[in-house]
């Protein structure tokens, strides 16, 4: 096990896992100081019934087919095995007494950024894990004192990756109409959707 290693959690519903997740997780390896991205998928909130959110295996499994054969990425189950709904807190804390030797840090969108002061125990999150941010657009900081003294008190690497415009609803809402979305995913991915028939109603 390698002492120190600094993983980055790229939280998601991943649903499906497209290649603009991928995309922006390649980024994160190649220009930061992170050594491994994990694709951390957060189950299904049984308090919510979502239609068009697949069963969480199938969701972790097409991440595993979209990272095959990349050592610099892992599929994480780990929020399937934690109390419902998960918490960040409570998967960072839970990782750390697993990997003890790892150091933790969240990767997450600007706009998520913004939302900080949402989250549950926030202080103690960006006390004890950096945060690495990615642009998304249209993203406006909101004028809120506690976020703002929130942010003053994180460690954050804005990172400078590519603006990336696709969603997981974009390629949702273009299967349902019948259309090829075989651009905006890895091949075995397409592949497995339509296996499958998933999104197709």
């Amino acid at each position: 096990m390698i002492s120190n290693k600094k993983i980055g959690l790229f939280f998601g519903s991943f649903n499906p896992v497209h290649l603009g997740h991928t995309a922006i997780a390649g980024y994160m390896a190649e220009y930061t100081d992170l050594h491994q991205i994990w694709f951390v998928v957060s189950p299904q909130n049984p308090l919510k019934k979502k239609e068009t959110l697949l069963p969480d295996r199938d969701r972790l499994y097409m991440v595993e087919l979209a990272i095959e054969g990349n050592d610099k990425f892992r599929a994480s189950d780990i929020e399937f095995r934690l109390p419902a709904p998960s918490y960040t807190i409570d998967t960072l804390t839970y990782l750390k007494e697993k990997y003890p030797d790892y150091e933790f840090c969240m990767i997450m969108g600007e706009d998520n950024l913004y939302t900080l002061h949402k989250w549950k125990n926030a202080e103690e999150l960006v006390k004890k894990y950096p945060i690495y941010v990615y642009p998304r657009k249209d993203s406006v900081r909101p004028l809120n004192p506690v976020l703002d003294e929130l942010l003053k008190k994180a460690e954050i690497t804005i990172v400078n990756a590519p603006l990336m415009e696709i969603s997981g609803t974009f390629i949702r809402q273009g299967i349902r109409e019948k259309r090829d979305m075989s651009y905006f995913l890895h091949p075995a991915v397409w592949k497995y959707i339509r296996e499958m028939h998933f999104y197709e109603k």
